[in-house]
């Protein structure tokens, strides 16, 4: 699947370092250091209802983490998936009435649209789910053969006729957590640090079915949803179906970067089942931990909820760019926040950024010395750019980054110039 047009990136005079990152399965800040390359994976849209702010704070995020290691001299290998078959896409077409293919297509535009605009920094590798059935379906059948996964029997009547002649061909198939603990160099919670009560909760929010009978764990999660009666689905060697949610990711990311890369990336609601679980599949598979670090961003609110699909609380990117608002604004907007925050969307903030972009603009979008006549006034670029880097490679602290530009804008500049390259490499804001 293509991605989008890749930004132009300036480079700087010098060099940053690695950065340090809060990793969610240590709870502590790491030294998030590639050996080679610096190899990213971050949870893609399941696509319907694309792209919404909670979206675009997510991807500038590791956006601005893939700058910091360009800028300290790293190569970046980037993958994200697409999530174009699953569930909440079949709803939402079902009660529209639109095929969930045309859906899915729609929607992976209009968010590569939306990236375009932002300039996010492209996958190297972007894959739709459905273009990986046949390796998911192996994964699954690997982990069958090892004594990982099981069978679940499902009613007949809601079957779909094209079962196959697999074993298991008929059944939904499940991971066996318990065995894979047994085996694999993995255990449940090693990234969520949650306790079983409040996995179950999680469990049953979040896509889950703890109370499915048969299964030997609740907390077992679905590898294969065996065909059922209007539901599109593939053939394979472990029966007729379609993938489960958190294998897909398992897969692509063991397929595209490897074991044991550097960041695995996404918003914090996947940290549990999601990470949790597809970080288990993949060691199971591979032996193998899937990533030396686990980075999360915080969630988005607005009107007083999280922002979501299910509550249709959304702010959509392509209704701000539709409505004439300037997509550094909305950049702007979202690095103010720290990443890892909680935070609400307002129209305050937004017009905030927007008075920044302008501030910004006057001091340093041309080749002016804006000192006044008072050099020992004015900020050193060289100084600003060196606090920039501290501030980024600091868990990607970028109110702190805002926060000097901000000041360095009033003092004024005898090199303009410098510090706009700056922004622009760092922060991906071309003035």
């Amino acid at each position: 699947m293509r991605a989008w047009r890749h930004p132009d990136i300036p480079v700087l005079p010098g060099n940053s370092e690695a950065p340090r990152l809060y990793d969610t399965a240590t709870e502590a800040l790491v030294l998030a250091e590639p050996v080679d390359v610096a190899r990213l994976y971050v949870c893609g849209i399941t696509p319907y209802d694309a792209t919404h702010i909670g979206h675009a704070n997510t991807y500038l995020a590791f956006d601005t983490l893939q700058r910091v290691w360009l800028d300290a001299g790293y190569r970046v290998h980037y993958a994200q998936n697409v999530t174009d078959v699953d569930d909440p896409l079949l709803e939402r077409a079902t009660a529209t009435g639109v095929d969930w293919r045309d859906l899915a297509a729609s929607q992976v535009d209009l968010f590569r649209a939306d990236m375009e605009a932002l300039d996010i920094l492209p996958p190297d590798n972007y894959v739709a789910v459905t273009e990986v059935i046949e390796e998911v379906a192996d994964a699954v059948a690997q982990l069958w053969d090892d004594g990982l996964a099981y069978a679940v029997a499902v009613d007949a009547a809601e079957l779909s006729d094209t079962a196959g002649p697999a074993e298991s061909a008929g059944s939904d198939i499940y991971f066996d957590i318990a065995a894979a603990e047994r085996v694999a160099p993995w255990r449940l919670g090693d990234e969520s640090n949650l306790d079983r009560a409040q996995m179950l909760a999680l469990f049953a929010e979040r896509g889950g079915d703890p109370d499915r009978a048969g299964k030997r764990d609740a907390l077992d999660p679905l590898l294969w949803r065996a065909a059922r009666v209007g539901e599109p689905a593939w053939d394979s060697r472990v029966g007729a179906g379609r993938p489960g949610w958190h294998i897909e990711c398992s897969v692509i990311a063991l397929k595209e970067l490897g074991t044991d890369f550097t960041v695995q990336g996404g918003g914090s609601d996947l940290i549990f089942p999601h990470h949790d679980m597809s970080g288990g599949h993949a060691a199971a598979l591979s032996g193998h931990p899937l990533a030396g670090v686990y980075s999360h961003t915080g969630m988005v609110a607005y009107q007083g909820e999280k922002m979501s699909k299910s509550l249709g609380n959304l702010v959509l990117v392509s209704a701000l760019r539709a409505g004439g608002t300037d997509p550094r604004a909305i950049r702007l907007a979202l690095l103010a926040q720290h990443y890892r925050s909680d935070w609400e969307w307002t129209a305050a903030a937004l017009s905030a950024a927007e008075a920044r972009l302008e501030a910004w603009t006057r001091a340093f979008g041309r080749a002016t010395d804006d000192s006044n006549g008072e050099p020992d006034a004015a900020a050193k670029a060289d100084e600003v750019v060196a606090a920039l880097r501290a501030a980024l490679v600091n868990d990607l602290d970028t109110p702190a980054v805002l926060r000097i530009l901000d000041a360095a804008a009033e003092a004024g500049s005898a090199e303009p110039e410098l510090v706009a390259l700056a922004i622009d490499a760092l922060l991906g804001i071309t003035l």
